[in-house]
């Protein structure tokens, strides 16, 4: 790799490892979110454990694996471009599973926020993702600007989405009483 690629790698360094660990970290607190979704007093189904608890574990594990592809040594920038794009569409085909899954959901019915957070803002991040890995070759420096900054989406979005399902479970009526 021409030694100035390198450079730009190695100075994204320390923003990688924070933000990587950052989303490992948050994988974890995830499965304690996870658990009490299960001992709610009202749990849902699978449906939606699969439509909204799911995709935030996805999310932090696939700010983990890009923080984890930049930081990898690449011997030529076309390589770690190529993994970048196949990342960004396996993200954009997870998005569309989930946009799916949310749309057949039967227990709770998503509203205007959750299609934002659960849907476009996770679309838009793998879309710039591809498009970054893509244009990575031919123009690194911003491109690498673009990947973080989809990776701070990313990040957002798993913690927004693990706060709004811990508040959920907090104030959802107990099965039976009034909303």
């Amino acid at each position: 790799m021409d030694p100035g690629h390198l450079s730009l790698f190695t100075a994204w360094e320390n923003f990688y490892v924070i933000v990587g660990s950052s989303a490992a970290a948050l994988t974890g607190l995830q499965f304690v979110v996870m658990a009490l979704v299960a001992e709610a007093r009202n749990p849902g189904t699978i449906q939606e454990v699969n439509a909204f608890g799911t995709p935030t574990v996805v999310h932090f594990c696939a700010v983990l694996l890009a923080s984890a592809t930049l930081s990898a040594p690449w011997q030529r920038l076309s390589n770690a471009a190529l993994a970048l794009s196949i990342f960004g569409v396996a993200g954009i085909i997870y998005t569309l599973v989930v946009i799916r899954r949310a749309r057949r959901t039967s227990a709770y019915k998503p509203v205007l926020e959750d299609w934002i957070w659960h849907a476009a803002l996770p679309l838009v991040a793998y879309v710039v993702a591809t498009g970054a890995a893509m244009a990575l070759p031919r123009n690194p420096e911003p491109m690498l600007f673009a990947v973080a900054a989809m990776s701070l989406l990313l990040l957002f979005v798993g913690i927004h989405n693990a706060w709004d399902t811990v508040t959920w479970v907090a104030v959802k009526p107990k099965k039976g009483s009034e909303p």
